[in-house]
């Protein structure tokens, strides 16, 4: 299972309380007070925040939970989709006050993707401004489903009610531990009487059987009760719904209840298809494909779904779908290349934040690390050698904010090319590139706060302190207008003879697409002299011309998006139309068409999201016009016992650098902003 949420809803306070309540651990740490156990990482500590996903294990009512707890912040998202690639259920944590914020959204989406079954757990009940209706309300009215309410939070008296078994839970003890249950006295459950109504109602439409009891007013028995509920779970058609607060110690333990009694355990996962590759010929493998369920019978088959260094080495996060694996056994991948890669399993160890154990074995289900593996990378999927096949890989995002780096001194220039390599690894969403024009080393991610993170760790982890610029933002361009070009190139023949003369002809209409469209080509055109055909090497000869012409723009060099090229004619000249040919007259052709079709620069444009206090409001929404925002929305709530402002806006990400150090400034310290990559776009 996994614990996600947007940052600072509290995942990680929550996942403390299970870890102490299940007997993981023997003391809760807390992350105001750097003491979590679950952030590891001395940056998390240092900053308070989740920044890279954590796996543990812990046992509830004869069950072993495996848990993962993920970042909230949208700069390392990453974390969270390639932790949910492989998780079972979740655990969606909301903030009590601030319902459904940004980065719950995109969890959401990301969750869909996967069609993940999930629970809500509505925290921070006990602070003042906390509403559980007005939350749920947000559940449905920004996520499209309507959740069903399981226990009610009573943070006055440290208790819940227990909608399915009509009893009062109260929570007593230094930390919580002890729950007292207790029919529900009448005057309190007058409040709950028409959640239960919800909850009957939601489980009778999922089972049938439940129908005719529930409309008659009958008795249901919990057992039935968790029955419907469960199947409505796993389908996806359900989603519980808890309250309490994970810092103060309520309703931990019924959560936890609920993830062993509705959550999917791995056998109830649907089976995954796989592309199998069977060498028909070495050299152009055909594809096949074949159904993988966990526990099943069947060859190895393990998805590595994150590299992590861990004391200088590489270790994979890897999760065992189907078979064993063992230290010294063989195993195989397809790489990102196609390649089919050979290597040896040397250790295996079950993990606990950042601790790790060794293993002999590793069976069907479990998430262990695997040392020895030298060239998987995340999203690889790991099989017996003499049966390979690929799991769906895990997408990556592409970086929008770059920053030059360099090192103290020139000494350490390949040392420093070493450590990034080894952190590129770990991090797909990082990339390390040089600017061809000014030789710089560029370090490209996600986010101000990604990019300082890794020039800690640098400093930390490798001993090399850096040097860095301003960042730079990722740019892209398109074209303003159609247009139709053509363009002949010719070489002649060499005197020697033995160039002989190469000649094309291609005639190309450019349209501007609509933004986030991409590239589109289309290249069935009129040859001439009528007759002719393309060969399939002179075709592909000149989609590589246009490519290479794609790659770089007439005004800042950037990548070319949202423009349809039509190939509408290409005039041959016999043996001089050689494939080389076609290529550079495309190339040629493209590279004129673009500059003459009013080309324009495209900015990273960001969904910008605010909760500022009321009285700061309109200091803020000045700064955000001269920042050239695009104000979406603003809405006024009572937020925590003092009137917040939630603003939404979209904003080019070049006028947001340095924006948490200026909204700190405006809303003294009490402001707090979240944004994420919209869309490529002309400002």
């Amino acid at each position: 299972m996994g614990i996600v949420a947007h940052v600072d809803a509290g995942k990680t306070t929550l996942t403390e309380r299970i870890l102490f309540y299940t007997g993981a651990l023997h003391k809760i740490g807390e992350v105001h007070e750097g003491a979590a156990h679950m952030d590891w990482m001395a940056e998390e500590r240092q900053h308070g925040i989740t920044i890279t996903a954590a796996v543990t294990r812990a046992p509830w009512r004869e069950h072993l939970l495996q848990i993962i707890d993920t970042p909230g912040h949208v700069d390392f998202t990453i974390e969270v989709e390639r932790a949910m690639r492989v998780l079972d259920g979740l655990v969606l944590v909301l903030d009590g006050v601030r319902g459904v914020e940004p980065q719950t959204e995109t969890v959401w989406r990301q969750r869909g993707h996967f069609k993940l079954p999930t629970l809500f757990f509505i925290n921070k009940m006990d602070r003042p401004g906390a509403d559980f209706a007005q939350a749920m309300a947000a559940i449905g009215e920004r996520l499209g489903v309507q959740p069903i309410a399981v226990t009610l939070p009573l943070p006055e008296r440290n208790a819940v009610i227990d909608l399915i078994r009509q009893e009062l839970l109260e929570f007593h003890g230094e930390q919580g531990e002890e729950v007292v249950r207790a029919p529900c006295p009448q005057a309190l459950w007058s409040e709950a009487a028409g959640l239960r109504e919800s909850l009957l109602l939601a489980a009778a439409e999922v089972d049938d059987t439940l129908a005719e009891p529930v409309l008659a007013g009958e008795p249901v028995a919990p057992a039935a009760l968790l029955k419907a509920l469960r199947r409505g779970v796993l389908n996806g058609d359900l989603f519980p719904c808890f309250g309490g607060s994970a810092l103060r110690n309520l309703g931990v333990q019924p959560l936890l209840d609920a993830v062993v009694d509705l959550l999917p355990a791995p056998t109830d996962r649907p089976a995954m298809t796989a592309q199998r590759f069977e060498a028909a010929a070495a050299d152009s493998p055909q594809p096949a494909t074949e159904s993988i369920t966990i526990g099943g019978d069947g060859p190895l088959a393990a998805l590595v779904f994150k590299v992590q260094l861990w004391d200088g080495r590489r270790h994979c996060f890897t999760r065992v779908y189907r078979n064993r694996v063992r230290p010294g056994d063989s195993v195989a991948f397809i790489g990102a290349d196609g390649q089919v890669v050979k290597e040896h399993v040397a250790r295996i160890f079950d993990i606990d934040a950042g601790k790790k154990t060794k293993l002999d074995e590793a069976g069907p289900g479990q998430i262990v690390l695997l040392a020895g593996l030298r060239h998987a990378a995340t999203g690889d999927t790991l099989c017996d050698p003499e049966h390979v096949f690929s799991l769906e890989r895990i997408e990556t995002r592409t970086p929008v904010l770059s920053l030059a780096i360099e090192p103290t001194s020139s000494a350490e220039e390949e040392k420093l090319l070493e450590a990034l390599d080894k952190v590129a690894q770990e991090d797909p969403t990082l990339k390390v590139e040089e600017d061809p024009e000014t030789g710089q080393r560029l370090l490209r991610g996600m986010g101000e706060l990604h990019l300082q993170i890794v020039i800690e760790r640098l400093e930390r982890e490798f001993h090399l302190r850096v040097r860095s610029g301003r960042p730079s933002v990722a740019l892209r361009e398109s074209i303003g207008v159609e247009i139709s070009v053509e363009d002949c190139y010719q070489r002649p023949a060499s005197p020697d003879g033995k160039h002989p003369e190469v000649k094309a002809s291609i005639g190309l209409t450019l349209t501007p697409g609509e933004r986030g469209s991409g590239v589109q080509i289309l290249d069935e055109p009129q040859v001439h002299p009528a007759g002719n055909e393309l060969s399939e090497e002179q075709r592909r000869a000149l989609r590589e011309g246009l490519q290479l012409s794609l790659s770089s723009g007439p005004l800042q060099g950037a990548p070319v998006e949202d423009v349809a090229i039509r190939v509408h004619r290409v005039d041959l000249f016999g043996q001089a139309s050689t494939p080389e040919a076609l290529g550079a007259a495309a190339a040629r052709a493209l590279r004129k068409g673009l500059s003459a079709a009013a080309p324009v620069v495209l900015h990273p444009l960001m969904r910008v999201d605010l909760v500022v206090p009321e009285d700061n409001l309109g200091h803020v929404l000045g700064d955000l016009q001269a920042r050239h925002a695009v104000i979406r929305a603003t809405v006024l709530s009572d937020g925590g016992g003092e009137r917040e402002a939630r603003v939404q806006c979209a904003v080019a990400l070049e006028s947001l650098l340095g924006y948490a150090t200026e909204l700190r400034s405006l809303t003294q310290g009490r402001g707090q902003f979240s944004m994420q990559f919209e869309r490529f776009d002309a400002i």
